[in-house]
């Protein structure tokens, strides 16, 4: 049976042992979402365990996270890709601990312009094992008037155009609501910071010859002010970043860059 026909139990408790989607653990940055985070977690199904990364938030968003039966974790320094790695360094602090290491890791934003309840659908190829990493599509999916302003339709087209001139790369994208595997996530090495972390992973899913696969979701206007998209600076420096990153790794692609997943993980662990 597909996961996506099973039922979902209550969000008190973890899913049950005979749910595949007990193997899967979700990472959410948050910062100031204290309004639309208990909708991601309601809609969320129960999965092994929710990690919520408050990114130094000054409302509610920690509070609400924990009474939504989130474990809560804070990164203090601003960057949606600082707090990927707090996120993914707390998966590696549990597994050195002695926890069963998930089989995949969900990364899905805090502010609900995602579908947090289609997660069965992103994490079954990579179950099923026919991929490695699935990305969820917003420009193949159908779109709330207004919720991709002009400049972000097309900056994601840009960016993955050029993918496709260095790279080869038939990606439609850069979508936060992405599933991969957790070993090959390890060995991707991510470093990135802050607005080149989803593209980081993309070209490495590439250039590490990971199975990938694109779904289509669908995608609405966020609960609040976006940080990048809703500001002219926001705008300005994701788009640097990303053409810069995009640049970086097309001039060093038969070159590793970056550590291993298990060095940025203790670092930044270290760091906490």
């Amino acid at each position: 049976m597909s996961i996506v026909e099973e039922s979902r139990p209550t969000k008190e408790s973890p899913a049950p042992r005979n749910n595949p989607l007990r193997s899967v653990w979700v990472i959410i940055p948050a910062l100031n979402e204290e309004q639309s985070l208990p909708l991601v977690l309601r809609d969320l199904p129960a999965v092994g365990r929710v990690i919520v990364v408050d990114n130094g938030s000054i409302d509610a968003t920690a509070k609400v996270a924990a009474v939504g039966g989130a474990e809560v974790v804070a990164e203090h320094q601003r960057g949606y890709g600082a707090a990927c790695l707090r996120g993914m360094a707390e998966i590696h602090r549990r597994v050195g601990q002695g926890e069963t290491p998930p089989r995949v890791v969900v990364f899905v934003d805090a502010d609900y312009s995602d579908h947090p309840d289609l997660l069965p659908s992103l994490v079954q190829p990579i179950l099923d094992g026919n991929a490695d990493f699935v990305l969820g599509s917003r420009l193949l999916g159908e779109r709330e008037p207004g919720a991709m302003p002009p400049q972000s339709v097309y900056g994601n087209k840009l960016a993955c155009f050029l993918m496709w001139m260095l790279f080869g790369a038939r990606y439609t994208d850069l979508g936060p609501f992405r599933a991969i595997a957790y070993d090959k996530l390890l060995e991707l090495g991510m470093v990135d910071e802050n607005f080149g972390w989803t593209i980081e992973m993309q070209i490495k899913a590439l250039r590490a010859g990971l199975r990938w696969q694109e779904l289509p979701v669908p995608y609405r206007r966020r609960i609040g002010t976006s940080k990048i998209s809703g500001t002219i600076s926001g705008t300005f420096k994701a788009g640097t970043k990303i053409l810069y990153t995009i640049a970086r790794y097309g001039l060093l692609k038969h070159q590793r860059v970056g550590t291993s997943g298990h060095q940025v993980s203790a670092n930044r662990k270290a760091a906490a």
